[in-house]
Order: structure tokens, then C-alpha cells, then sequence
């Protein structure tokens, strides 16, 4: 756990060195909400709601909501379809229309093990209806991203993670997340998470510290 707290320590002091006045030379800061609640055996409805900072905790970037319905036909696949919201501040420091967008998105989900790391591959979908300055736009694009999770101890799991995003259009190379940080249960509905993520665009970078709360529940009627 020390050792987890250094490096994360380590990074963001780096980043806070080699920060100037710009959006993506700063730290800026995600907070986070994400929530399953189990329906049926095979069905759970996901639930998510983040507001992001360009910096530590101002200058506000962006806020999403988030909901969806995922099938699980084994304990190795599952299948996610829902819409998303967002408004983001497309400027730092200037005076520029927000953008706000109504998405569609779709997820295919593979757990493996490799020896004691939990692996889950995500291919992501995702159709936006895009609206800024009363101009309207529709793009599309997929992502693909490998996490990995490794438990610590029963209340500690170390994780990391990679995510490519590829739009349909000419200039296909969106964006590429690398993340680390963990996760630490508070009991058996609340995990908490902690991490940083490093954002490579084709023309900038950003660094994004990630404070996050789960909550996983339960409503399937036991029988008495």
C-alpha cells in the first residue's frame, strides 16, 4: 500500500514540475460515480455520473451521465447497450460555446485470468449526435481497452489499464488512455478508487488524477 501511494506520489509530483499554463500540461481532476445493481441473474443495470476538471478542482471541463443494461450469458462474456449525455467546455480560459452530446454506445466484454490477473478485454461502440454553436454533427468511433486487476489482499486490488479510440473518419486516431491506481473495498456494496490516467491525442497529452466511488447492490428477491 506505501509503495502503491510513492509511485502514485512520484507521477503526479513529475507532472506538477513539468506543468505550464495550458490544458494539458495541468493536472486536472476526474471525480467519479459508477454503479451496477444486479436485476436477475443474467441482467444489471449500469449507472454512472462523472464531473471533470481541467485543473485539480477548477475549471470545469465536462460532466457525463451515463446508463445501460448488460447481458451476461456466461461468466466470461457480457453485453452492454446504453445512451450517454454530455456537456463539456471545449475551451480553458476562453470564451467559447459548450458542447453538449447525446450518444449511443454498445460494449463487448471478455473476462480471462492470467495466473492470479483478472483480464477483461471491452470493444466499445459508440454513435454521437454532437451539438456546438447550433451546429449539429454525427461521428462514430470504437475503442478497444485491456484492463488488468490484481488483488493485494481481500480489501486491495492493484489495477492498470489501456484504451485505444479510433474514429470513422479520416484522421482515425482519437485518443490513447493509460491508466494505474487502485481500488479499496469499504464493504460489500462500496469500493473506492484511486489513479492516475496519461491521455495521448494526436496533437497533446493530458494528466488526470481519478478519484472514483462503486456501488454495487443487489435486488434479486431471495427466496424465503
Amino acid at each position: 500500500m506505501i509503495k502503491v501511494l510513492l509511485i502514485l506520489s512520484l507521477i503526479l509530483l513529475s507532472n506538477g514540475i513539468q506543468a505550464q499554463d495550458s490544458a494539458e500540461n495541468k493536472l486536472g481532476t476526474w471525480y467519479m460515480y459508477n454503479g451496477s445493481h444486479k436485476l436477475s441473474q443474467k441482467l444489471d443495470l449500469k449507472t454512472s455520473f462523472h464531473v471533470r476538471y481541467f485543473e485539480f478542482i477548477t475549471e470545469y471541463q465536462q460532466e457525463i451521465y451515463r446508463v445501460g443494461l448488460t447481458f451476461s450469458p456466461s461468466k466470461k462474456w457480457s453485453f452492454t447497450g446504453g445512451m450517454v449525455y454530455s456537456i463539456t467546455d471545449t475551451s480553458y480560459k476562453t470564451n467559447q460555446p459548450n458542447l453538449y452530446e447525446f450518444r449511443f454506445y454498445q460494449d463487448v466484454n471478455l473476462k480471462d485470468k492470467w495466473g492470479l490477473f483478472n483480464i477483461n478485454h471491452r470493444v466499445r461502440l459508440a454513435q454521437r449526435f454532437r451539438e456546438q454553436a447550433s451546429q449539429r454533427k454525427t461521428t462514430h468511433r470504437i475503442r478497444y481497452g485491456l484492463f488488468v486487476n490484481y488483488p493485494v489482499s481481500k480489501k486491495l486490488n492493484l489495477y492498470a489499464f489501456n484504451e485505444i479510440f479510433i474514429k470513422f473518419a479520416a484522421k482515425t486516431f482519437g485518443q490513447n488512455r493509460t491508466g494505474l491506481g487502485f481500488f479499496k473495498q469499504i464493504n460489500r456494496k462500496i469500493k473506492l478508487r484511486i489513479g492516475y490516467m496519461h491521455t495521448k491525442f494526436s496533437d497533446a497529452v493530458s494528466h488526470r488524477l481519478q478519484l472514483g466511488i462503486i456501488l454495487n447492490t443487489n435486488h434479486i428477491k431471495t427466496k424465503v
